[in-house]
């Protein structure tokens, strides 16, 4: 699947001038070992009149690279807060996650040879709250939301959470945050903002003044565009064009002696052919995830010096269901489907090397299951093809077969109709074999394509589709996996620390599903419990995820089919080293782990 961000927005870039095809292995920066050669999977295209802004949506920087965040948050299975250094060295979590108190690093510098302050960061966690950071959120009520930001010296800052409404991943919103010369951007926020910050979190007309005042504020931050790029990071960007943007070391940098390159290059591309070919050339040496045929695969993996290590990924994608229309409603239907389609098949046709079938429909990544979920994951219906079970669930539904097809109970003909967007080659492939599967067993079936990832979001938003597939058990905190299933899409939404429902079709709920679902004999409000995880501890998460998991498993709002593998594709020709720790592998979203593994040191020159 292109790995296409509808919402990133973390990139930035300073002034474009031409950046010459050939760029050369040596640095006016000076250090390190040539160039290293890469792609950002995060979105396609550069944009060469981008600015220098990592909230700018088209902008040219690289996070893990010239953009730096206080940490880098680790996707652990089990532990969202778990992180490795970024511009803070340390920091101490309070035992009841009441607080965080960061130590920076005592060398770091920005690239013009300014240090980096406590100053800085807490300007930083400033511009964060004009968008709705998750630790930094003006919206009352919000769970995990920070409420104090104290400088204690020029090192250290202390950020205490909003115990009003708790969340067990207060720290890693904190870590996840971007930081900014104070140098260069403290000019978009008002001299006034911290008291306007402290007005918005209040109630009444003056509050929701604010709140607008704050967001109006958000929007001058994204078009922001700083005379040239300022980094923190290992690197800083040079130049770029259309077909490639070139990053320089920056001698400033706190770790600059155990930065092997001493230049990268970020290679353009449009699609996962284009990476195929760089990665079948040997022209890159990293890349992270790109869904390809085995027959691709093969040819990627024979390319001299070429290696993929595979890792956990914690995301999934399933077959999601629109249930305000008929017949999905009706959990027979949906079950007969599950039971239908052949997921082993699907997977080994759409993503071979990416992906895993799904045991079962969990709402969780099968790995992430065995940690949370041990007990429960054996006793969940794993929905093995089976064409008598599929047809007795169909006739639950009042569905019936004339002629060898499948008509809906009012006799009208029953056409399954699929959408996916242009150019994710795993999804359009998957619900080609779907589609396969479903003429087969008597069900006439469709795919439809979006132009674009952003659009395709829009539509399913909208109701537009019977049927469409959705990334799901978005790990690695328990809220974020459930949500996807039991939040605003299935019209769950959190508002002002409390759990409100929307009927199928409002307020962007597109899956339709009922609220309130039988388990263990039992009436369950999923979006209430789903709701509870976001301030629930790790042992008191399990048996609410089993809940879930029991709930998804049987009412089944999507069909779970494959669980991704990280994929990371890297070259040892020019760089060795390579991390081969999952946890390592598998870094925070929009984080390009390259650029952290080589801050960090792990990556050497093969010289």
């Amino acid at each position: 699947m292109k790995r296409l961000a509808a919402v990133v927005a973390l990139l930035g870039l300073a002034t474009a001038t031409a950046c010459s095809s050939g760029s050369t292995n040596k640095s006016s920066s000076g250090g390190g070992g040539g160039l290293f050669t890469t792609i950002d999977v995060n979105r396609p295209g550069l944009d060469a009149s981008a600015p220098a802004n990592p909230y700018n949506p088209k902008g040219n920087s690289f996070s893990g690279f010239n953009a730096m965040r206080i940490a880098w948050v680790k996707n652990h299975l089990t532990d969202p807060n778990q992180a490795l250094p970024g511009i803070a060295a340390s920091w101490e979590i309070a035992p009841d996650n009441s607080a965080i108190t960061l130590k920076l690093q005592p060398n770091a510098k920005w690239s013009d040879g300014k240090p980096v302050t406590a100053e800085d960061v807490k300007m930083s966690i400033g511009i964060a709250y004009t968008q709705g950071s998750t630790a930094f959120s003006v919206t009352p009520g919000a769970a995990g939301a920070a409420a104090e930001v104290t400088v204690v010296d020029n090192q250290t800052l202390k950020i205490t959470q909003d115990m009003a409404s708790p969340s067990p991943k207060f720290a890693r919103g904190v870590l996840d945050t971007a930081v900014l010369p104070a140098h260069v951007w403290s000019s978009v926020l008002p001299a006034d903002f911290w008291d306007k910050l402290k007005t918005a979190r209040g109630d009444g007309a003056e509050a929701e003044k604010a709140r607008t005042e704050i967001t109006a504020i958000g929007q001058k931050v994204i078009a922001f565009a700083p005379p040239k790029d300022v980094s923190a990071g290992p690197f800083v960007l040079e130049r770029v064009n259309p077909g490639e943007a070139l990053l320089v070391k920056n001698k400033n940098f706190y770790n600059a002696a155990k930065v092997a390159p001493a230049q990268v290059k970020f290679l353009n591309y449009t699609g996962n052919e284009q990476i195929w070919n760089y990665l079948t050339a040997g022209k890159l040496d990293q890349s992270g995830f790109v869904a390809a045929p085995t027959d691709v695969m093969n040819r990627i993996k024979q390319g001299p010096g070429n290696e993929v290590i595979k890792g956990y990924s914690p995301v999934a994608v399933s077959m999601a269901f629109n249930q305000s229309k008929k017949p999905y409603d009706n959990v027979h239907v949906r079950r007969g489907l599950a039971y239908l389609i052949d997921r082993d098949q699907v997977t080994k046709v759409a993503s071979p090397e990416g992906g895993t079938p799904a045991v079962t429909t969990s709402g969780i990544h099968q790995k992430a299951a065995q940690a949370w979920i041990p007990d429960t994951l054996p006793k969940l219906d794993p929905y093995k093809p089976d064409a008598a079970k599929a047809e007795a669930e169909f006739k639950s539904a009042g569905l019936t077969k004339k002629d060898g097809k499948w008509t809906l109970a009012d006799g009208k003909p029953w056409k399954v109709s699929m959408h996916a967007p242009a150019g994710f080659s795993d999804w359009l492939s998957a619900q080609e074999n779907i589609k396969s599967q479903l003429i087969k067993a008597g069900i006439d079936a469709e795919i439809q394509t979006s132009p674009d990832y952003p659009v395709y979001l829009e539509e399913l938003a909208a109701g537009k589709y019977d049927v469409g597939f959705w990334l799901m058990a978005l790990g690695p905190a328990p809220y974020d996996i459930f949500q996807r299933l039991y939040g605003a899409s299935n019209g769950w939404t959190n508002v002002a620390g409390k759990i409100e429902h929307s009927p199928a079709g409002k307020n962007g709920n597109w899956m339709g599903g009922p609220e309130q679902i039988e388990v263990d004999g039992a009436k369950i409000d999923p979006g209430e419990l789903t709701g509870k995880l976001n301030s629930a501890n790790e042992e008191a998460a399990k048996p609410i995820m089993a809940q879930l998991a029991k709930a998804a498993n049987q009412d089944l709002p999507v069909i779970q089919l494959w669980d991704y593998v990280n994929n990371q594709f890297v070259n040892n020709s020019r760089f060795t080293g390579w991390p081969h720790d999952d946890e390592i592998l598998r870094l925070g979203t929009g984080v390009l782990a390259s650029g952290v593994w080589i801050q960090l040191g792990m990556v050497k020159s093969k010289q």
